[in-house]
């Protein structure tokens, strides 16, 4: 019998632990396990595989869909508890835990190191299913993803005897784990095992000081905020000022390049928003840093024919803008549904047309529903497709197609827009932006069950495909050594192979 506290239905702690951040997701799991502690994991674990109840786990909760809540989970393990954040001397690496925040890790080794590491601009995600989808943010043009720096990973895993156990599996070429090492460096959370703590750490570093051993983030950042009048817009000019956006990123993604050293955030929101926002930022100590910006701000908008207007302009500390900048942290709604888009290049012509024809619908009026294009490339291309479980190595921008709203009676209609906004742009390639020369599938941590339902994705490309790549086989290989019982698994998990 596990020693995690047990939260029962009737309990007053059931309701607020039975779903995450999209409350349009509710369980009904015969009980929630609270842990603290990788040892309290697997004993949780090993009475849900002894019972024969369906366990899934949680730990930041901001899971887009269903995987915690849906009807066949039976057990949710709760790492919340699990986040400390900590330099382990011994592995010469900095451990994190899956409950740990990405705000909690951010604080804790800017504090105590003066590093960090290149994940999400929303500090309330957990690391747990940030770090093993490949997650990426604002510095991730400079120094890569965060599985880059994973150095090892901790699993509770059940085995053929249907016995839980701990595995670490490392980064070291002659560990007899490496499999599952790399397993988590991109395929997402719940796969496996039930992740109980990271090791960090940049590839290859020689010096034995903590300090050397992960990015030093900028001091400072010069950061922007600026809108669009929805009035000041034709079809012409919209198409015009995402087309630039998209331009400017082909140019400008190489490693080492000056632009590489900026990230920006395209916020096009449906038309009935009034506007729409662009949020940027760009290492303030870098010589020249105000006509980056500056460049960069007069290629977005150039020949739109329209003016933007300025919401901020100012030079802040990078450990403010990490956690408070209204730019990137800002208030969201509690119901939502979201897809994805890798970039190669800028859209084309019919995706262009695509996106003015449904953000600017009349038979649809959510303020609160947008296609963002974020600055990607940089240094997370300069590793091979394979080298981890990330395949989408050539991008320069990711896509976040999201809506939300607050009335669970309007469900129906947010994810119909959602879902043809999407079929539209992608008529082309039917209805998925499958991997060509201008896209590149999807990212497993926008999760979007729609692609693995064959009455919504009649494309006749895989939901394996469009997230994994070429990737797939070797995953669904360590599925099947590491989970060949299917204790795990969601909408999107690996299958193990035949």
């Amino acid at each position: 019998m596990s020693s995690g506290a047990t939260v029962r239905p009737g309990d007053a702690r059931y309701r607020g632990l039975i779903s995450g951040a999209n409350t349009r997701w509710v369980g009904t799991p015969e009980y929630v396990r609270l842990v603290s502690s990788a040892a309290e994991v697997v004993a949780a674990v090993q009475e849900a595989v002894d019972q024969g109840l369906r366990v899934t786990v949680r730990s930041g909760g901001h899971c887009d869909e269903d995987f915690t809540t849906s009807s066949g989970i039976q057990v949710v393990i709760n790492v919340a508890g699990m986040d400390a954040v900590y330099y382990d001397e011994e592995r010469q690496a900095f451990a994190v835990e899956p409950g740990a925040t990405l705000g909690r890790v951010y604080e804790t080794l800017y504090r105590g190191w003066g590093v960090t590491l290149p994940g999400g601009t929303c500090p309330t995600v957990g690391a747990g299913g940030h770090i093993a989808g490949g997650g990426y943010g604002a510095l991730s043009r400079l120094h890569g993803l965060t599985v880059d720096y994973l150095h090892a990973v901790e699993v509770v895993v059940v085995g053929a005897d249907g016995r839980a156990r701990t595995v670490v599996a490392t980064s070291e070429p002659d560990d007899p784990h490496r499999e599952l090492w790399w397993a988590h460096t991109g395929a997402g959370g719940g796969n496996f095992g039930v992740i109980t703590r990271y090791w960090l750490r940049a590839p290859g570093t020689a010096s034995a000081e903590p300090a050397d051993q992960l990015p030093a983030p900028p001091a400072e950042l010069l950061v922007s905020d600026v809108a669009w009048s929805w009035d000041d817009l034709t079809e012409e000019g919209f198409t015009r000022l995402v087309r630039n956006f998209g331009e400017w990123h082909e140019a400008n993604s190489a490693a080492g390049s000056p632009g590489a050293g900026l990230y920006s955030q395209l916020k096009t929101q449906h038309r009935s928003a009034g506007a729409f926002r662009m949020s940027t930022q760009v290492d303030a100590s870098v010589p020249g840093a105000p006509e980056l910006l500056d460049a960069f701000l007069a290629a977005v908008n150039e020949g739109t024919g329209a003016e933007y207007s300025v919401n901020d302009r100012s030079v802040l500390p990078w450990f403010y803008v990490v956690r408070e900048w209204f730019g990137f942290v800002e208030p969201s709604l509690p119901r939502w549904k979201a897809k994805s888009a890798y970039l190669r290049q800028a859209m084309p012509a019919d995706q262009l047309a695509a996106l003015y024809r449904q953000l600017t619908r009349e038979d649809y009026d959510n303020p609160f529903s947008m296609v963002a294009l974020v600055s990607y490339g940089g240094r997370i291309n300069d590793v091979e497709a394979g080298v981890t479980a990330v395949a989408q190595r050539d991008s320069v921008m990711k896509l976040l197609y999201v809506t939300l709203w607050t009335e669970p009676s309007e469900d129906d209609r947010h994810d119909r827009w959602i879902r043809e906004c999407y079929t539209d742009v992608y008529a082309a390639t039917g209805g998925v932006p499958r991997s060509n020369d201008v896209t590149d599938g999807c990212f497993i941590n926008y999760a979007d069950a729609d692609l693995a339902d064959p009455a919504l994705n009649e494309s006749g490309v895989p939901w394996h495909e469009l997230y994994f790549g070429a990737n797939y086989p070797r995953l669904q290989a360590v599925k099947r050594q590491w989970d060949p019982r299917g204790e795990f698994g969601h909408a999107l998990a690996v299958r193990p192979a035949g």
